[in-house]
């Protein structure tokens, strides 16, 4: 499987995932607003994986930084132009709130120092994302019964984390522990992360699957073909509201009416404890084009208008679990989330 990015001291080299199954191209990327630009253009996304990146662009921003004089300053905008990029994932603002924190413990120091301890920073939440990816994939893994059809929706496996993944990477274990398991892969419109993504990643690993326009998804469920639901996340509030690639939401609804068990999976970073309910998420709207490029001329069109959600909202009760790196945490979940806050306070 191709590295989703690579750490090279100087540069990060970065699997642009716009061009995939087509082409594997990587970028070199040497300054901070080039990792911005990354992540905003899509360049890289999945959860996870933009909140490492954008630690590497906090380490490039100061990487580049030559005097002290109004180092926090420079800080600052460094910071803001990477949050800027992408206001839904939850990980991208929990790894640059993490190298604010060690940021402030040693803006006093040497500036050479400084910028060891932040690359050292984001290179211990790369291997930190890799290791709860590997430990949630096993619970996931359990739930997942021999004999079985997976459907998942958008891409949540080493291309959208450090290398390994929660969804898919949840698929990838149980495959490897010799469970038989047949994929069904929606499309994911408009950006067909599910069509160009997911089945590049299963073809590599050799698992069964089956591609289908996100419309089947409900009929295929209805016909008894789906055993389980497993999608990625974005961001999980305390109440287990979560938001997740757009599209997401119809398929609880649909896994609910057909008795399907709907499970999504994320590491911790995921969660965000500051939000109540999945009403306060902000969900990003993109480009209209993105959904208009899909149909030639269909610019002619008089008084066209174009919504491009990103992400929806799924609420708590239609998802059966919540699978983290601590364990499989099932509802109510303000209960089971508020367990996690406390191992996780207890940790910083």
């Amino acid at each position: 499987m191709l590295p989703t990015f690579e750490w090279r001291g100087d540069h990060l080299l970065l699997l642009d995932q716009r061009f995939l199954p087509d082409k594997e191209d990587y970028l070199e990327l040497r300054d901070y607003t080039e990792i911005a630009d990354a992540i905003r253009n899509m360049a890289v996304r999945g959860a996870p994986a933009i909140g490492i990146v954008a630690g590497y662009g906090v380490v490039l921003g100061v990487k580049a930084i030559k005097r002290k004089d109004n180092l926090e300053e420079k800080f600052r905008e460094i910071c803001e132009k990477i949050e800027g990029t992408r206001p839904t994932a939850r990980n991208l603002f929990f790894a640059i709130e993490r190298m604010k924190r060690v940021f402030e413990k040693v803006k006093d120091k040497e500036l050479d120092e400084i910028k060891i301890e932040l690359e050292k920073t984001a290179v211990e939440m790369e291997r930190e994302d890799y290791d709860a990816n590997m430990r949630l994939s096993r619970f996931g893994a359990e739930l997942i019964k021999n004999n079985s059809s997976v459907l998942t929706h958008c891409n949540a496996g080493g291309l959208a984390t450090s290398g390994w993944g929660t969804a898919l990477g949840i698929i990838k274990m149980a495959h490897r522990m010799g469970k038989n398991i047949h994929v069904y892969v929606d499309e994911t419109r408009p950006l067909l992360q599910g069509a160009r993504l997911t089945t590049f990643e299963l073809s590599k690993e050799g698992i069964p699957f089956t591609l289908i326009t996100d419309n089947m998804a409900g009929w295929i469920m209805k016909k008894g073909k789906i055993s389980a639901v497993i999608v990625g996340a974005d961001r999980i509030t305390t109440n287990g509201d979560t938001a997740n690639k757009i599209g997401t939401y119809s398929l609880s609804v649909l896994a609910r009416e057909n008795s399907v068990p709907f499970y999504v999976a994320a590491p911790v970073s995921t969660i965000d404890f500051n939000l109540k309910s999945g009403d306060e998420i902000p969900i990003e709207e993109r480009d209209e084009n993105e959904v208009k490029s899909i149909i030639k001329g269909i610019d002619k069109l008089k008084n066209l208008k174009v919504e491009n959600p990103a992400f929806d909202v799924t609420p708590n009760e239609l998802i059966t679990a919540i699978i983290t790196e601590f364990g499989v945490l099932r509802p109510p979940y303000k209960e089971s989330l508020a367990k996690i806050k406390e191992i996780v306070s207890k940790k910083e």
